[in-house]
């Protein structure tokens, strides 16, 4: 029979197949998108010359730039395809977070009672309740310390409770990799925890080595807080060396436990050095901190320290601690790209909104209101809230299109300014961006979330241009060679000097 001249032979389909796949994985082999007809096709040109750098050419990058005025897409490079955005899925759950919680939101803690005090003695539990708040440090257990003592207080006979159960109890979320559950950037998600700092890493504490007394001794090693020493176990493996000498340091917990060791070289000279970890099972570790504090002022608990839940009934507050509101807690989220604070929120929206505490039930409420501004949902995947998963995708014209409606919202004023600000050496401003795009028109100027993955960077925010005239831009890549990072600097920058 002959063949007919419409069909194509199996062999040469799987070979067209092969090759579309190759052209749209491999950022060598596929030529460069055409731009589709817009308002400034200058602007577009433009944008494709700094785009065809080598070091975007041979990554997997994605990018869209939006008239910020209109929401109309200016260029796109692959912008409908999904690409891991690292932390820049934290904008996605800030700006759901404060649409959900909205910005006067507080995180709260209580301490509770059951049995009425007789003279000044609780015959009974004392319940430390948590309710998801990932800025609480030493001070605010101090505070709810003195509180209870305020009330007469001088004595519990049973145990103290910490209560996480306003969150699930799966504390490590299944997509992160184990290799770096010890890292400060991965601490375990809990409703009731502790922050060792001012940049609220909760779950983690700061271990502080100095050199000994002489060459060959021991470093000398200290917690903080101190109050932590008696929750954590040091195995310390690190020694002195030589004045002048090279010095080397490894700080890891060992899984499912609080054994913490410490192991290298630290010359004598040294000043006190730091590196931070996580512990394990965080609410027993904001129990050790309060405890700690209820003896200074004169509170002693009979019984040991134990997870648990507060009854729902017969209970009486007896001290009360509120968190900064949500959108002051912001800044440090943001401008320091926090983990712990996305996925706090992300499971604090979950049981607000009646779910279980929980990821998935977060992330639904994530991904609803990402749908609700109108970003094209194919190739939208979120298993966690601040990016550390590479299971994330999202694609550029989601992301534009996120930035762009969030301008409309009574909160952009403070989503805008606690985005970091590129060139602005303050920690707290400029945060991750403040080493980048010195000396040029975006200094000061491009507010953007930063992304960070071996092998992934992103970039994604607003920028003015020379006319005045507002863009929105994202740019997600992964690569296996050079890092298209300082490309993204030059998109940000272009943008900057552009005159329609």
């Amino acid at each position: 029979m002959a063949t007919s001249p419409l069909r194509i032979p199996a062999r040469l389909l799987l070979a067209l197949a092969a090759a579309v796949v190759l052209a749209l994985t491999a950022g060598v082999a596929a030529p460069t998108p055409a731009v589709a007809a817009t308002k400034d096709p200058r602007l577009a040109e433009k944008l494709t010359s700094v785009l065809s750098d080598s070091r975007v050419r041979t990554a997997r990058t994605s990018v869209v730039v939006l008239d910020a005025a209109d929401g109309s897409e200016l260029y796109g490079r692959y912008a409908w395809r999904g690409t891991t955005p690292a932390s820049n899925t934290k904008i996605l759950t800030a700006a759901a977070a404060m649409k959900t919680l909205g910005p006067g939101y507080r995180f709260k803690t209580q301490v509770i009672i059951r049995a009425t005090p007789a003279n000044g003695v609780v015959h009974g539990y004392l319940y430390l309740k948590g309710y998801g708040d990932p800025t609480t440090v030493v001070s605010d257990y101090r505070s709810l310390a003195r509180q209870v003592a305020a009330r007469g207080i001088t004595r519990v006979t049973g145990k103290l409770v910490a209560d996480a159960t306003f969150f699930d109890s799966d504390r490590y979320n299944a997509n992160w990799s184990t290799s770096y559950q010890s890292d400060y950037y991965a601490a375990q998600i809990s409703a009731l925890t502790v922050a060792p700092n001012r940049d609220y890493d909760s779950g983690t504490v700061v271990v502080k080595y100095r050199p000994g007394a002489k060459k060959g001794s021991r470093a000398k090693i200290r917690i903080s807080p101190a109050s932590a020493a008696s929750y954590v176990k040091i195995v310390n493996k690190m020694t002195t060396s030589a004045s002048g000498s090279r010095g080397w340091v490894s700080v890891s917990r060992r899984n499912a436990t609080n054994t913490i060791t410490v192991s290298g070289r630290i010359p004598l000279g040294r000043s006190t050095q730091k590196e931070w970890v996580t512990v394990d099972k965080p609410e027993l570790y904001a129990a050790a901190v309060f405890r700690s504090e209820l003896a200074k002022v004169g509170v002693r608990i009979d019984g040991s320290s134990k997870i648990g839940a507060t009854p729902t009934t017969r209970r009486r507050q007896v001290a009360l601690d509120r968190s900064m509101p949500l959108s002051s807690l912001l800044v440090p989220f943001l401008k320091l790209s926090n983990n712990m604070h996305a996925e706090h929120l992300t499971k604090t929206m979950a049981t607000l909104k009646g779910g279980r505490g929980n990821w998935s039930d977060g992330l639904k409420i994530t991904m609803a209101y990402v749908r609700s501004t109108g970003a094209p949902m194919d190739g939208t995947r979120l298993v966690d809230g601040s990016g550390l998963s590479r299971a994330n995708k999202i694609t550029p014209r989601a992301m534009g299109r996120v930035l762009f409606a969030v301008q409309n919202e009574s909160w952009f004023p403070a989503f805008y300014a606690a985005l970091p600000v590129a060139a602005n050496a303050d920690r707290m401003v400029g945060g991750t961006l403040r080493s980048r795009m010195r000396g040029t028109r975006a200094a000061g100027n491009a507010h953007a979330k930063t992304g960070t993955l071996t092998g992934v960077t992103a970039l994604s925010g607003y920028v003015r241009g020379r006319d005045g005239r507002r863009y929105v831009f994202a740019m997600l890549s992964e690569h296996s060679g050079a890092s298209p990072r300082p490309v993204e600097d030059k998109l940000v920058v272009a943008l900057a000097n552009w005159r329609r």
